[in-house]
């Protein structure tokens, strides 16, 4: 799996991720707004730590700096 998230776009999408679970365990709401916030960022925080997003794969996008190798 390589990587093709910039750092900068590894920080806005972990950032991004503890806030919408934070949204979602701090709101009063229960079931799918709840549901649908916390898969979101759990999504989000998942993809800046690891630094590859799948979506970015089928679009054929790479915010990483870095040449491939090869």
């Amino acid at each position: 799996m390589k990587t093709n998230e910039s750092s900068t776009d590894r920080g806005v999408r972990a950032v991004l991720g503890v806030a919408l679970i934070v949204g979602a365990l701090a709101t009063g709401q229960t079931g799918a707004l709840k549901i649908v916030l916390g898969a979101v960022g759990a999504i989000a925080l998942l993809t800046g730590v690891v630094g590859f997003c799948p979506l970015y794969t089928v679009l054929g996008i790479n915010t990483c700096p870095r040449r491939p190798l090869g």
